[in-house]
């Protein structure tokens, strides 16, 4: 298949030059599993690994880390800012454009010029990240869920898991429970509790609303909605005040990636407690390391990238500013990389 033209170190065409060639080999004879084309990028996966392919380098990822990653960057649409699927690769969003890379954000390449970066329509990369996610999970994998409940991603091709897949991410247009909005979790629609939540209390507030303002009000308990969570590691918007958005999740194992966010986003920790590893986001190099306890508040400035660990299921509010503004106020230096200077 041909390949689309690039180049090395920070290339970044946009607008008309964003014709990239896409495809996808047939099954492999041994594997069972189809390789991938993207612009210039090349993908592969065997038994144990993902192996990526760009002008001038290859890198290789446990399939484990690369499916659970890849799982995220599709369900978040390519998310805020920076997705370090791990050290190496990632993808950085630009809402409708979307920057895929080796090494960007790596100082071992770039003090070297070995990074490489190539632009991309966002639907057009999106749909071939659905496709491979889909051709690389087997049946019984789920890459959402904690290890302790679900199969393992090694091996052959065998079958699939379309149903895990394809979980849309919540996104409530004004809050949980409010009518014609995001229903809230119960056994009914399919929300069991987790096992780990299972001395969660269940028990719903109670209101009384003004006739007439039936649409305007509601209420639900945080607890016993991301108690039922099925999925870790996935943010769902559960209430939005204009560009302020409330984004709780359930939290177990490890964030499967490093986000670099281009914009301030605030932890709230609702539970237990989550180890955050904190890097420079341009580098890689440590900067710090911040235990969160239930009632701990912290904030991620906008130049970093984290990723947390949590041994027990806990649960995390994220508080997003949603504005589309912020990430150009930034890079202009027309808004601060935190939230509060002392």
């Amino acid at each position: 298949m041909a390949m689309a033209e690039s180049s090395f170190a920070g290339s970044t065409p946009s607008g008309a030059d964003l014709q990239r060639h896409f495809g996808a080999s047939a099954a492999d004879n041994i594997t069972g599993y189809r390789s991938f084309e993207a612009g210039s990028f090349k993908f592969r996966r065997d038994e144990y690994f993902a192996h990526i392919q760009w002008p001038g380098g290859i890198h290789q990822m446990p399939i484990d880390v690369f499916l659970r990653a890849l799982m995220r960057d599709v369900a978040w649409g390519f998310f805020y800012g920076t997705v370090n699927f791990d050290t190496v690769f990632g993808t950085i969003n630009y809402y409708g454009e979307v920057d895929m890379f080796a090494g960007k954000t790596n100082e071992a390449f770039t003090s070297v010029g070995r990074d490489f970066t190539e632009r991309f329509q966002s639907d057009e990369l999106m749909a071939t990240f659905k496709d491979m996610v889909s051709d690389w999970t087997n049946e019984g994998y789920d890459p959402f869920a904690a290890p302790q409940e679900t199969g393992v991603p090694w091996g052959s091709k065998n079958g699939d898991n379309e149903e895990a897949i394809s979980r849309e991410r919540v996104t409530a247009k004004r809050m949980v429970g409010l009518p014609g909005d995001t229903p809230v979790r119960t056994d009914d629609n399919g929300f069991p509790v987790n096992r780990m939540f299972a001395d969660v209390e269940q028990d719903q507030p109670e209101f009384h609303v003004e006739p007439g303002f039936e649409d305007e009000f509601s209420a639900f308990n945080l607890f016993s909605y991301l108690s039922r969570s099925d999925v870790t590691w996935n943010p769902s918007v559960c209430s939005v005040v204009n560009e302020s958005l409330f984004c709780p999740t359930s939290e177990e194992f490890i964030l499967p990636v490093e986000h670099g966010n281009d914009r301030c986003e605030w932890f709230l920790q609702l539970s237990d407690e989550i180890i955050w590893t904190i890097k420079d986001g341009s580098t890689g190099r440590y900067r710090a390391q911040v235990i969160a306890k239930a009632g701990d508040i912290c904030c991620m400035p906008a130049d970093i990238r984290h990723q947390g660990f949590s041994n027990k299921r806990s649960m995390l509010l994220v508080w997003e500013n949603g504005s589309p503004k912020i990430p150009d106020l930034i890079r202009e230096g027309k808004a601060p990389n935190v939230a509060v200077q002392f």
